[in-house]
């Protein structure tokens, strides 16, 4: 059943790539949104606690997304405590970004549906904007892609607007109330086959090095970024690439009455941009 919002749908992330995106689905269809984060006019930070029951008030759904990753130490108790205060205030309908194969991220699953039943999991792949907008761009731009994962395990990299579009389905019908919906692409490629294949449509050639620890937490510190983020980053890569995500799923067909996007339709649109055609 098809559920309408009178009160503010919670977006936690703001501007984030998929809280963005979320955002402006709702909108689009006429719904009211709070979109939030530490630099909204109504702030929510997952590290402090006193800002969640302004970002809370009068909501009538949420969709939770965590930063940097719900793999992290205490992300499962900081979901735990929000959706205690959620189920509170009677908010059925939640829905949480999620990773695939991410024991800690299972955790902060478990702790949401405890609370609240009727939530949905939407536990995902890696991103394939990672390539154009996230984590891995600035290697991508520079023509090399060097990060500490093994060269020959595939990965079934995601579109986002596809788990945006998801997310809403989710936030929408009553029908994946207390479901876990698994997203892959349609496609599992090693990072050395998904950086090819970008700088194929980039008109400029991309490489992928296995990286040591050692040099991708050097090269994360010189960007600006705080060490534990970069060893965060490196115990999640171990964790989830060993092979146990190559598997595609048919859950965005299935929700969506339509293919997964391809890696190369979700660059295609960038490279065009960047050829200036």
């Amino acid at each position: 059943m098809s559920i309408s919002y009178d009160a503010p749908v919670l977006v936690v992330g703001g501007a984030g790539k998929t809280a963005r995106r979320v955002t402006a689905r709702l909108e689009a269809l006429g719904l009211p949104v709070r979109p939030a984060s530490r630099t909204t006019a109504v702030p929510f930070d997952w590290s402090h606690a006193s800002t969640w029951d302004a970002a809370l008030d009068g909501v009538s759904g949420a969709y939770l997304s965590y930063a940097p990753d719900l793999a992290f130490p205490g992300a499962s108790d900081q979901v735990a405590a929000l959706a205690g205060r959620l189920a509170e205030r009677g908010v059925e309908r939640v829905v949480l970004l999620s990773g695939r194969g991410e024991a800690g991220a299972r955790d902060s699953e478990l702790a949401l549906l405890d609370a609240v039943p009727t939530a949905s999991v939407v536990r995902c792949s890696f991103f394939a904007q990672n390539f154009t907008e996230g984590m891995f761009a600035d290697g991508v731009r520079a023509g090399e892609l060097a990060i500490p994962v093994p060269p020959d395990v595939p990965e079934p990299f995601v579109d986002l607007d596809d788990v945006a579009d998801v997310a809403v389905a989710a936030l929408r019908d009553d029908a994946y109330a207390g479901s876990v919906l698994e997203l892959t692409g349609p496609q599992a490629l090693t990072f050395g086959e998904a950086v090819a294949a970008i700088g194929d449509a980039l008109g400029s050639p991309v490489s992928f090095r296995s990286a040591s620890v050692e040099e991708f937490v050097t090269a994360v510190v010189a960007a600006g970024e705080p060490a534990e983020l970069a060893y965060g980053l490196v115990e999640l890569f171990a964790e989830v690439m060993d092979g146990r995500n190559v598997a595609t799923t048919d859950t965005i067909e299935r929700v969506l009455a339509r293919p997964a996007t391809s890696l190369a339709d979700v660059v295609r649109p960038v490279a065009g941009h960047t050829n200036g055609r």
